[in-house]
This record gives structure tokens, C-alpha cells and sequence, in this order.
């Protein structure tokens, strides 16, 4: 290998002293096939072999062997190839060692160095992707290096870390001198500068993270973590579960004299965290959820649409609620449930109005049943009645309520076995209130109406009398006759 190509190698290992072996032996390789494709236009050919130990390594040319070729940068004279390999055979492949030095130019060194540069570099950077990517959803441990707009640069050494500003905590604040920052690892970014590492320290995550590394019970999967919801920068809840009974999930949390979750909350720059126990009664979940508050009871108002009401004494209501009802927002989220929170005084309110509704509503309904009624006939018929005094009605030949009435109109009701004069109160009470008497009108009456009305709606029919002289017709309006021309004179007597 020529004293300039053994240079130019030695320049990319010194580039960056990190380089592992495999990656020294691809980046050498790519150099020689881009200087090779500089120089023959193709590396189809082109063989690249490296001693056991990488000591050294060679770079050939395998080629056809022929009688009679077409392109020598493929093929070899059958005749020259005997002088390389006595035993070789037309048809036969063969490698032809490559000297750099005599084969490759200038140019095509430079541009194997250069193709050998770009290489390691994409070779580092899928190196890098392959080892954060393992780092994903976990939390490190990094230094401030610089903020530009709003976002926090941070140094990791090998790649570049940023902590965007919409993912930093409203009570972050970074400077120089405080210099340690924990976020979470969220998303890995391939850039012309190689790989961008973004960190949050706002995801619902980041809390988790951190009761993992602080909460053994929950790391060895003994208390498990049902589900999250977050503010940053204001409050957290957090619902936890065990399937142990002798182990309280929220105190293993919490830790002796709250050391565990003070921890937490430290490390949150002094967000609120309520740890809180998870339970498959959405009753009982939601009255959890909506610590700090003391709930008195909760109610399930519509299961399907997943609506509660949580009810509370007056002096909890603004905590169960909440600075700007982030509370009960947070609680929602946590159950998926939607949580109405009331007095006491309001639900009696709201109890009282239930309450008139539903005596509008049995109002309604006996109007209803009294139209109903309307059509009973017997009296066995009546809701509520006796049914013992209704046989023995019957049995004294008073079945309907008509014949009961004309009995009781008459008198006839009294000493009828096995009726009491009690019950016979009950019974005509009874009839009062269900049926509705109402008065038939005569028929005679009508008929004459309608006579009359149709005698004087009918037109009257026209008197026709006779002449006097010569016998034609003659009417009442006539002053004389239309035939004799005699003057009419009309005279009314009256009947005595």
C-alpha cells in the first residue's frame, strides 16, 4: 500500500479515537472501493481482504479468464492469467492484486478518503441510534450547556441533547450554576450533524420514572401503577394497586414519614403528588380520586355515559374542586369518568325538585287511571275493592255499579248478609272517587230542537189563491188579477 493511502488511513482513524475494530474495517474498506470505482468506474469486482490480526490488508481485482476478451476491466487474457497461475483454466476466475501506488491517482485517493469519512460518520451515527434507542422512555442524568430560545441544550457527550421548551415544567429554571438536569428520554432525531437526543420533563412518564428508581415495591413489580394523570408544574395523581393484602400500595409510595414521595415531589421542583389507591368500584375510585377532598358519597347517574355526582360537606367543596377546578379535572381524567361535585345543601335542592317532578309525574298517571275507570261497569271491576263484599253483592243480585247505586238510592243496601256497615262506607267512598257520573240528556227535547230548527231553516211555501171573477190564479202580493185585470183586495179574519 502506497505511503500516501497508509497517510490518509491513518488520518480517519485519528478523527476520532473512539473507533471500535469493525468500524476501522469498514471505513478502510469503503475507502479502497471508492478510490477503486474512481479509478475502474465499477467495484463489482473489487475484493477487499484483511489479515487475522488487521495488520494489513490488500485490495484486488477478480477477473474472467478468457481466450479473447472484450473488457479488460473484467477479464484476462487466458495467456496472462497462466503466468499469474499455471493451473488456472479458461472460464476460471482469478484476483490480480491491485497496487495503489502505481494503479491509484491522487484524485482517486481523495476521494476514497472522503467516501471513507462520510461512511464512518453514517456508521457512528447508526451506532449511536441503536444505543439511545435502547435509552428510550427512561430517565438520565445530563448538564446544561446553553439555552437558545427557550430550549435547553445539554451535553451528552457523544450527540447532541435538547430539552424543548414546551417540554420543561412551568417551575423549571435553569442556569449555569445549577447545571445537573433529570429528563426522560421521548424521541431520537437523525440530523445533517449527526443524532439529536429530545428530553421532556413534562409527560406523565417522567413521574413514573421516578417512583420506579425511588419506590423498590414498585420497580419489583409488587405495587403496580394503574394510570397517571398530570399538570405539570401544578398537580399530579397517581392511582397504584397490589395484589398483596398485607401490602398497603399507597404507603409503600409514600414511604416512612413521607420520605419516598418528598423525593418525588423534590425532584418535581415542588409539584403536588397525590398517591391514591385504585379499586374496580368506580364508586369508591372516584371518592379516592378526588383526594385531598373528603367525599361523603358518590352516585352513579348514568353508567353508559359514565356520569357521577360526588357529594361533599361545604367546607371540603373548594378543595374538592380545586384552584381553577383542576382537582376535579384531574380526577375526571383519572377514572374516566364524568364527576359532578355538590353540597349536601345543593343535592337536597336538587332532591326536592326530583321529588316534585316525580309527584307531577304519579299526578299524571292517576289522571290517567281515573279515564281508565271511567270504563268499569261491575263492581268486582274496582281497584281496590273488597272482593269478599263484591260477592256478596253479587250474590244479592247487585253486580254493576248501576244496580249498587239504585240500591243505595233505595235504601236496600242494609242487611245484606255478610256486609258490614263499615264496609259498605268503604265501598260507596270507593265509588265517589273512581267513577265519574255524568248526565245523560233527554232525547225528546232534541228531537223537538231539531224540528223546530228545521221548520225555520225550511223556506215558507207560498198561499195560492182563485179569482173572484173569472177563476185564475192569484197570489198575496197581487193588487189585480192577471187575467180579468179586476182590482185584489185581501181581508184576514181571525179564528176564534
Amino acid at each position: 500500500m502506497s505511503a500516501e493511502m497508509v497517510e490518509a488511513i491513518r488520518g480517519i482513524m485519528e478523527s476520532d479515537s473512539n473507533i471500535s475494530e469493525n468500524m476501522l474495517k469498514e471505513t478502510i474498506e469503503n475507502f479502497l472501493l471508492a478510490a477503486y470505482k474512481c479509478t475502474y468506474g465499477t467495484t463489482e469486482n473489487a475484493v477487499v481482504k484483511f489479515s487475522e490480526d488487521m495488520s494489513d490488508v490488500s485490495l484486488y481485482s477478480r477477473k474472467v479468464i478468457l481466450d479473447g476478451i472484450w473488457d479488460p476491466s473484467v477479464e484476462i487474457e487466458l495467456e496472462d492469467a497462466l503466468k499469474l497461475s499455471p493451473d488456472c483454466e479458461e472460464g476460471d476466475e482469478i484476483d490480480i492484486l491491485i497496487d495503489p501506488a502505481k494503479e491509484f491517482s491522487r484524485k482517486a485517493i481523495q476521494t476514497g478518503k472522503q467516501a471513507a469519512l462520510q461512511a464512518l460518520r453514517d456508521i457512528k451515527k447508526d451506532g449511536l441510534y441503536l444505543e439511545w434507542k435502547e435509552k428510550l422512555g427512561q430517565i438520565i442524568t445530563c448538564y446544561f450547556q446553553r439555552e437558545r430560545n427557550g430550549n435547553i441544550y445539554v451535553d451528552l457527550k457523544n450527540v447532541e441533547g435538547i430539552l424543548p421548551k414546551k417540554f420543561q415544567s412551568p417551575r423549571d429554571a435553569y442556569s449555569k450554576d445549577n447545571k445537573q438536569i433529570k429528563a426522560l428520554v421521548t424521541e431520537l432525531k437523525k440530523t445533517k450533524n449527526g443524532l439529536q437526543v429530545v428530553l421532556s420533563r413534562t409527560e406523565s412518564d417522567f413521574v413514573r420514572c421516578l417512583l420506579e428508581n425511588d419506590v423498590p415495591e414498585i420497580s419489583d413489580k409488587i405495587v403496580e401503577i394503574h394510570k397517571i394523570v398530570r399538570e405539570p408544574g401544578y398537580r399530579t395523581k397517581v392511582a397504584v394497586y397490589t395484589s398483596r393484602e398485607d401490602i398497603d400500595p399507597v404507603g409503600a409510595c409514600v414511604g416512612l414519614k413521607g420520605t419516598r414521595i418528598q423525593a418525588v415531589i423534590g425532584e418535581l421542583d415542588g409539584e403536588k403528588v397525590d398517591v391514591l389507591k385504585y379499586d374496580s368500584d368506580p364508586r369508591v375510585f372516584i371518592k379516592n380520586a378526588l383526594s385531598p377532598a373528603e367525599v361523603s358519597e358518590v352516585y352513579i347517574l348514568d353508567e353508559d355515559k359514565r356520569q357521577a355526582l360526588a357529594v361533599v360537606t361545604e367546607s371540603q367543596f373548594s378543595l374538592a374542586i380545586g384552584k381553577q377546578g383542576l382537582n376535579v379535572r384531574l380526577a375526571n381524567r383519572l377514572v374516566d369518568w364524568s364527576i359532578d361535585v355538590k353540597t349536601d345543601d345543593q343535592t337536597e335542592e336538587i332532591e326536592a325538585l326530583t321529588a316534585e317532578s316525580r309527584k307531577a309525574v304519579n299526578d299524571l298517571f292517576s289522571n290517567e287511571q281515573v279515564e281508565d275507570y271511567a270504563e268499569i261497569n261491575t263492581i268486582s271491576d274496582l281497584p281496590g275493592v273488597d272482593s269478599k263484599v263484591a260477592a256478596a253483592l253479587k250474590a244479592a243480585s247487585i253486580d254493576t255499579i248501576e244496580e249498587y247505586l239504585d240500591a243505595y238510592d233505595s235504601g236496600s243496601l242494609s242487611g245484606i248478609e255478610g256486609v258490614t256497615e263499615e264496609e259498605l262506607a268503604k265501598l260507596h267512598e270507593l265509588v265517589n272517587s273512581v267513577v265519574e257520573f255524568v248526565e245523560e240528556e233527554s232525547a225528546e227535547p232534541a228531537s223537538e230542537t231539531s224540528a223546530e230548527e228545521q221548520e225555520e231553516a225550511a223556506p215558507a211555501e207560498e198561499e195560492v189563491y182563485e179569482c173572484p171573477e173569472c177563476g185564475a190564479r192569484i197570489t198575496l202580493d197581487m193588487t189585480a188579477c192577471p187575467n180579468c185585470g179586476v182590482e185584489l183586495s185581501f181581508e184576514y179574519e181571525d179564528e176564534e
